[in-house]
């Protein structure tokens, strides 16, 4: 909560850390709803918690960070975007497996993101995907879902109030 309600903060600061502790960035920019630039991300192996919900509630937010990592931690991108009305479109997320809470409601109530990003892990966590993309009411085409091992509860409500979705997610074939 470093700079939570900072709402003139128009432009992060530089976080070039690439060592990351647990829950080190959590909700840093809660509620800074002048944010319009985010800070670069540049970490390729996360620690629990570490982005839970750094940008909740910017709702100025038109584009995310790039999010290189590849080793996820559990609940590291919990709640990363949580209201960012702002956001039309979601980063790459290029790690194949995943860990416990870890992209959980990360896109929550973002009611303009039009465009999902790629999922392309195969192996899932519990929760993973668990409230990703809900209440996304201008998501209108789903994401593929090429996992072959899942975990309990890994799409609970995923797209869940997602009203402009006209395309359901490609699911993989079963052998």
């Amino acid at each position: 909560d470093m700079f939570r309600d900072c709402i003139s903060l128009t432009t992060a600061p530089a976080l070039p850390a690439t060592a990351l502790a647990d829950e080190c960035y959590i909700r840093m920019f809660r509620n800074c709803t002048g944010l319009t630039t985010p800070p670069a991300l540049p970490a390729t192996t996360l620690a629990a918690g570490c982005y839970g919900g750094v940008f909740e509630g910017c709702t100025s937010l038109t584009s995310a960070p790039d999010l290189p990592a590849t080793t996820l931690a559990k609940d590291c991108y919990t709640y990363m975007f949580l209201g960012c009305t702002g956001l039309t479109s979601a980063p790459t997320l290029p790690a194949t497996t995943l860990a416990y809470n870890c992209y959980y409601g990360m896109f929550k109530d973002c009611k303009n993101l039009v465009t999902a990003p790629t999922l392309s892990a195969t192996t899932l966590d519990i929760q993973c995907y668990s409230l990703m993309f809900y209440n996304c009411t201008s998501l209108a085409s789903a994401p593929a879902l090429p996992a072959t091992t899942l975990a309990n509860m890994c799409y609970y409500s995923m797209f869940y109030g997602c009203t402009g979705l006209t395309t359901a997610p490609a699911l993989p074939a079963t052998t």
